[in-house]
């Protein structure tokens, strides 16, 4: 049965989906949730296109043979092992040959199986074209150091719908947010993972977000997910800088020394010369208390300006006195916002 996108999600959520592409394009990015089964390896696929694209379809189709053909019995034990059930949803580039290939081989071992129209091209576009659905967005916002992150996750604690963009990302944001986490996905699979969880969404009740560049880190946010992001209301949580400080040394001192001295190089021209010089001696004797300080005053004007570039009438300020994320959560999570 071919399956459109949406249709294909929803039954994935039941039965194993597979991915018959190669583990290149696996890698790059892919389904949530899906397992790989690659019709040909990287290696074989350049083969079989450069077959395809010089000598035509025929000589292509029997050196695919060539190489699929003693890996047949493989590919049913691996669908056995994932799919006790006997069904699966197979899906390859554009719907075409590979998933079709597979989806025969799977059937005529005894499988249910389902297609994907389109393939995961078409899986691509619907997930891009979902983040233009409307939705009541509410970005937490705040200076560097403000633990943002925490005040998130103790929405998500109180009952809120949220969405952990740098979760997703493996990134904190400014240039020292890689530092401890795990290695980025691509922007495409940041994407995919970032549908995933936009399409569960109850569309009817608000959604929390931590206002964030379009770039996090290595991965940027889909063009019009962030014009969204950045149309929103926004609650400026200000957290008095000396408790910022405090944190941010929790967080970073003694994590990675040289991860923090590249980190620094990488801002030199943003801070200045001379900032940079004081920023770098105090990291060389352990004062990051005052290499907090010292950046801060770049990240704080930065994001400062961002702010000033936003609707005026959709930016509600909340001053907190005290680093308690619990209690941030509960302050704003009872305003009376008009969304």
């Amino acid at each position: 049965m071919r399956l459109l996108a949406s249709e294909f999600l929803e039954i994935g959520k039941k039965i194993p989906m597979v991915d018959v592409r190669t583990p290149a394009e696996f890698e790059h990015g892919h389904i949530p949730g899906a397992y790989n089964i690659p019709l040909f390896s990287n290696e074989e696929r350049a083969v079989v296109g450069t077959l395809y694209k010089h000598e035509g379809k025929e000589v292509a189709f029997m050196k695919g043979l060539d190489f699929v053909g003693p890996r047949m019995r493989s590919f049913i034990k691996e669908a056995r092992r994932i799919a006790p059930s006997r069904e699966l949803a197979v899906h390859c580039w554009r719907g075409g040959m590979r998933s079709g290939s597979m989806a025969w081989l799977f059937s005529a071992a005894g499988f249910r199986t389902h297609t994907l129209e389109g393939g995961y091209k078409a899986y691509r576009h619907f997930i891009r074209h979902s983040f233009d659905k409307p939705a009541k967005r509410i970005i937490l916002g705040g200076y560097t150091g403000s633990g943002k992150t925490e005040i998130l996750k103790e929405v998500a604690a109180l009952g809120h719908q949220i969405i952990d963009l740098e979760g997703l990302a493996n990134h904190k944001g400014s240039a020292f947010g890689h530092i401890g986490q795990e290695p980025q996905p691509t922007t495409e699979q940041f994407e995919n993972d970032l549908g995933f969880y936009w399409n569960e969404l109850d569309f009817g009740k608000p959604v929390w977000m931590e206002d964030e560049s379009r770039a996090i880190g290595h991965v940027f946010q889909p063009e019009n997910f962030y014009n969204k992001l950045r149309e929103s209301l926004l609650v400026f949580v200000d957290i008095p800088k000396e408790l910022r400080i405090q944190r941010l040394v929790k967080e970073y001192a003694g994590i990675d020394q040289q991860a923090l001295e590249e980190a620094l190089s990488k801002i030199t021209r943003r801070l200045g010369g001379q900032n940079y010089k004081k920023a770098k001696k105090a990291l060389d004797g352990n004062d990051f208390a005052t290499v907090a300080d010292i950046t801060l005053t770049y990240y704080d004007k930065a994001y400062a300006y961002g702010v000033s570039q936003r609707d005026k009438n959709k930016v509600v300020k909340i001053e907190v006195k005290a680093d308690d994320p619990r209690k941030t959560a509960e302050i704003i999570t009872s305003l009376n916002l008009n969304l």
